[in-house]
């Protein structure tokens, strides 16, 4: 069987790196490669889970790649098959299946043909990832697939501004979501002292007797798994990104939002199930956010003018109703229900632009009043004001905006005095007095020495500060985030057991990625003289190898899970205790803050309108 397993897992990675080798506008082949791929595990699937069945539908748990070993941490992929990854398998190889098929036609002559089906295929690979993951970690790569794929497929129509500016957005509240699940792994850790499989957590005595003397822990991890599900799955307050993501083509918003990516913060709350069951408090937070969302999102979809949008808010409000029965206990109707609402919200999606087309004939030759509904019943000054804050969106985009991301911008604009020399002037020479007092940290006070990681933490946040904010030199920016990660593993190695070897781990894949993305913005500006941020300039449509060489070096600096950076990141966090919370939440904080900056700086300057007027300037929305 755990063979069996494995060749499902590798058969999507297979079709992607095949599709990356196919001829750019050879539409056939490209779409049999994408539609014989999903078809074959499609088919492998039905055949593993008949034979499962038949064997009595043993919980299978496969470890057998480490990554990394030490004396007290082990990095391992671990890959788990029970009813919810058959559930989640079979409904996202069906659905991607047909969505193939539909694309095949649907995405003709499209100029980016290829790209599109290799962002599907990329897409399926983190998706069956994800839902085949046995841990936490095999999880988080998953996760991080699919955050860079929702970017790639809603900015798929790069040289218009609206999909490109709204990719930002949905690609910031999902790194709201990764700081929620870096946070619970990093509690988890000192929970148990190992890495944890979704397996062990069924069992009730590895946690009650750590929940007796500290249950707080089990209340913050919890929280903040929810805070990740919510992020995923739209649930308030971050429910406004996912008509947002609706720029993008029909066949993936179908798939990606409607169906199957929207719904795995509702597999990561039935995975985590066990753990937070027996934890009241959090089952009444989980059921009264999806009671809250359900109400909210189903006003807003009822006052919607753009099909797409009513589609996106209703299916928000169905997945607030599953986060309601997974607080009631009601794992296998939450199963059921995510079926069917995939399917239906799929096929919705699918027809949408005909169902336009339909409904504006009609309304022509049968016109119908406006029936009777329960918020007539209401004062007139209720009903309309239900209605002006639903229209609006109850102002969710703004206060996303307001409360989160722009205290951040207006903190490093309080920077703007910085410049890439005094950059070297100040930050090398503090960057060395921190290794001097590294080497000596032994004839350091304790009250001292406590507070130092803390601080140079501090250093390394007031730097991606300024890099998120930076507008007018992408090299500083670029420069700043390579620094900030090298005060983290300042910060962490003033904790006992940080090895010389697992900073080497971390640090090395930062350099690289740092050399070979700064030396693509020196050569892009050896061809364009105007290379700042405060627009959108395009430069992908003139200069593709280096901004594909850019992209992938903003991923790896990112810690996406293509260098040694990515197992880094969590040994960073396996070291920093319990207590730590301020280091924690700056390390955290530093890394989705990178993350974002990276992805806008790529946006800002190979995305978007063409800045040369003699280039053709699309619609700004699709």
């Amino acid at each position: 069987m755990n063979t069996l397993l494995n060749i499902l897992i590798l058969i999507p990675l297979l079709g992607f790196l095949t599709s990356l080798f196919a001829p750019k506008r050879n539409e056939v082949i490209i779409s049999r490669i994408a539609f014989f791929s999903v078809g074959i595990q499609l088919a492998g699937i039905f055949f593993f889970t008949g034979y499962w069945l038949l064997n009595g539908y043993p919980t299978l748990n496969i470890n057998d790649i480490v990554l990394f070993s030490s004396l007290d941490y082990v990095f391992f992929i671990d890959f788990s098959f029970d009813k919810i990854t058959v559930v989640y398998s079979l409904v996202g190889a069906m659905l991607t299946f047909l969505v193939t098929i539909y694309s095949r036609y649907y995405m003709h002559r499209e100029a980016s043909y290829k790209r599109f089906f290799s962002t599907i295929l990329f897409f399926y690979l983190g998706y069956t990832i994800a839902v085949f993951a046995g841990n936490f970690e095999t999880l988080f790569i998953g996760w991080e697939i699919l955050g860079i794929c929702s970017f790639l497929l809603i900015a798929f129509y790069r040289d218009r501004y609206f999909p490109v500016k709204n990719a930002i957005k949905v690609f910031s509240v999902y790194r709201i979501g990764d700081v929620g699940l870096i946070l619970a792994m990093w509690m988890s850790h000192h929970l148990w002292h190992t890495n944890i499989t979704f397996i062990q957590l069924d069992t009730y005595e590895l946690y009650h007797e750590a929940f007796e003397t500290e249950s707080w822990i089990g209340v913050f991890i919890s929280m903040a798994l929810l805070l990740t599900a919510a992020a995923k799955s739209a649930q308030l307050p971050f429910s406004s990104w996912l008509p947002r993501a609706m720029e993008g083509p029909t066949p993936s918003s179908a798939i990606f939002y409607g169906s199957l990516s929207v719904h795995l913060g509702v597999f990561l709350l039935m995975r985590t199930f066990p753990f937070w069951e027996q934890q009241f408090s959090v089952r009444v937070v989980i059921g009264l956010l999806g009671l809250s969302t359900s109400i909210i999102a189903s006003l807003i979809a009822r006052v919607q003018s753009s099909v797409k949008t009513q589609i996106a808010y209703a299916s928000i409000a169905q997945i607030g109703i599953m986060f309601i029965e997974l607080a009631a206990g009601f794992e296998n109707l939450a199963l059921f229900h995510f079926t069917g609402n995939a399917f239906l919200r799929t096929y919705q999606l699918l027809v949408s632009p005909s169902s336009v087309s339909y409904l504006i004939r009609e309304q022509f030759f049968n016109f119908k009043p406006r029936r009777q509904t329960i918020e007539d019943s209401f004062p007139k000054k209720i009903e309309y004001t239900i209605y002006m804050w639903s229209v609006k969106e109850w102002n969710l985009d703004a206060f996303i905006y307001r409360f989160l991301w722009k205290p951040l911008k207006v903190a490093g604009k309080q920077l703007r005095f910085l410049s890439v020399k005094q950059l070297f002037y100040y930050f090398i020479p503090a960057y060395t007095i921190g290794l001097i007092i590294l080497y000596f940290q032994d004839n350091i006070l304790k009250e001292v020495h406590d507070y130092l990681a803390a601080s140079f933490g501090i250093i390394g946040f007031i730097g991606v500060l300024k890099s998120f904010s930076e507008r007018k030199d992408p090299r500083m920016a670029w420069v700043l985030i390579v620094m900030t990660h090298f005060w983290i593993s300042l910060a962490i190695s003033f904790n006992e057991h940080f090895k010389y070897t697992e900073n080497l781990m971390y640090i090395s894949g930062i350099i690289i990625a740092g050399i070979v993305g700064y030396f693509c913005i020196r050569r892009l500006r050896r061809f364009e003289t105007n290379l700042d941020m405060n627009r959108f300039h395009g430069h992908a449509y003139e200069h593709p190898k280096i901004a594909l060489v850019f992209l992938i070096s903003s991923l790896a600096l990112a810690g996406f899970p293509i260098t040694s950076t990515f197992i880094g990141e969590d040994l960073i966090f396996s070291h920093i205790h319990e207590t730590q919370f301020v280091l924690a939440f700056i390390t955290s904080m530093c890394f989705i803050i990178n993350g974002l900056a990276l992805i806008r700086m790529y946006a800002r300057i190979f995305l978007g309108p063409h800045e040369k007027t003699y280039h053709e300037t699309p619609y700004r929305s699709s």
